[in-house]
């Protein structure tokens, strides 16, 4: 296995990993990602070196308290300081490109920007969902300043719509909403693409990306979309409005299932990527402890890995048999699309 840092025609930095069964280029720039295995037609079915993303969160505090809330997060939460992740990222192997920081509030880590620069420094472009809320021209510029990518979660239209024109018009490419897909926030999604065409402070937006209710949180009160009729019809009417839209991984199978009558369903499809947890991403905690993703956090399925114990992360993390265990049921768990879904939840239709 070898990995190259140059620069491509363009004048762009790139990374490339490559292998006789795994390969990849990876765009420090726009962020644009191609992998393949033996050829170019050839999807492998995960890294063997390692995870391309970590889905690290640095914060639990976040004094938003909202009722749909997985992590039921509150402002009596915790983070993680710098000398830990430095510890944690001297661990990661070279196959690294990028690290999405998870956290409530915006002032919950007050080293945030010194992990982000320390990614910088060393090869890794941090990105970050945020809330939008307690924002300012520091915060922004630091954001645009150091983050591949931003998405900001839409819990109220203002202070969603503001915080993507603050950052698209500091010249920032990748950002996107992030809007949760339930039975309560259904409607509100229509109405979402709606405002994306009309809303000028949503000029510049990426895409809105809609993400997959998971049945997990103490005051978690909202349901999974019931209906496959009422979600194709929110996909096809995105089609029809020429939205940009994307679907978390978890959703990959409900959106294949909502799509197969197009035209340019194979054609979309190679823009899919479903479950991808233990294979290309993994997820770690505030407390340094590692799980496929973070919705298996705190379930009886699988058992956290306490990084900080382990002496090398390929051989003790990767290849541990928690994480070999849960990998083996992700690739050999594929639905009639060929087509990997979550190990974890239950995330099918209720009603068709």
């Amino acid at each position: 296995m070898k990995i190259l840092e140059k620069e491509n025609k363009k004048g762009e930095r790139v990374k490339i990993l490559n292998s006789s069964e795994y390969n990849y280029i990876f765009n420090y720039t726009d962020g644009n990602f191609m992998r393949w295995g033996k050829t170019f037609n050839d999807d492998p079915s995960y890294s063997k070196y390692g995870p391309e993303i970590l889905d690290i969160e640095i914060s639990t505090i976040c004094s938003k308290k909202c009722s749909f809330c997985y992590k039921t997060n509150t402002e009596k939460g915790e983070y993680m300081n710098f000398e830990t992740f430095q510890e944690l990222f001297n661990m990661f192997p070279k196959s690294l490109t990028q690290i999405a920081f998870g956290l409530g509030s915006i002032i919950g880590n007050p080293e945030l920007y010194k992990i982000m620069q320390y990614c910088r420094d060393n090869n890794v472009v941090p990105n970050i969902t945020i809330n939008g809320e307690e924002m300012n021209d520091y915060h922004y510029d630091m954001l645009v300043k150091l983050c591949g990518a931003v998405a900001v979660s839409c819990y109220d239209d203002n202070t969603c719509f503001n915080a993507v024109s603050e950052l698209t018009n500091r010249g920032l490419k990748q950002v996107n909403i992030h809007k949760l897909l339930a039975q309560q926030t259904i409607d509100e999604c229509f109405d979402l693409i709606d405002k994306s065409k009309t809303d000028k402070r949503l000029n510049k937006l990426n895409a809105i990306v809609f993400l997959w209710l998971k049945p997990k949180g103490q005051r978690n009160v909202f349901t999974q979309v019931q209906s496959f009729k009422k979600y194709k019809e929110l996909v096809d009417y995105a089609f029809e409005n020429s939205a940009r839209i994307g679907f978390d991984s978890c959703s990959a199978p409900m959106f294949l299932k909502a799509i197969a009558d197009r035209p340019d369903y194979s054609a979309i499809e190679m823009l899919v990527e479903p479950c991808e947890s233990t294979l290309f991403s993994y997820y770690i905690n505030t407390q340094g402890v590692s799980y496929p993703c973070s919705f298996t956090e705190a379930t009886d399925d699988y058992k956290g890995i306490k990084l900080l114990e382990q002496k090398d992360f390929l051989n003790d993390v990767w290849y541990h048999p928690e994480t070999v265990k849960f990998r083996d049921k992700v690739i050999n768990n594929v639905d009639c699309n060929n087509c990997r879904y979550c190990q974890a939840f239950n995330l099918e239709f209720k009603e068709v």
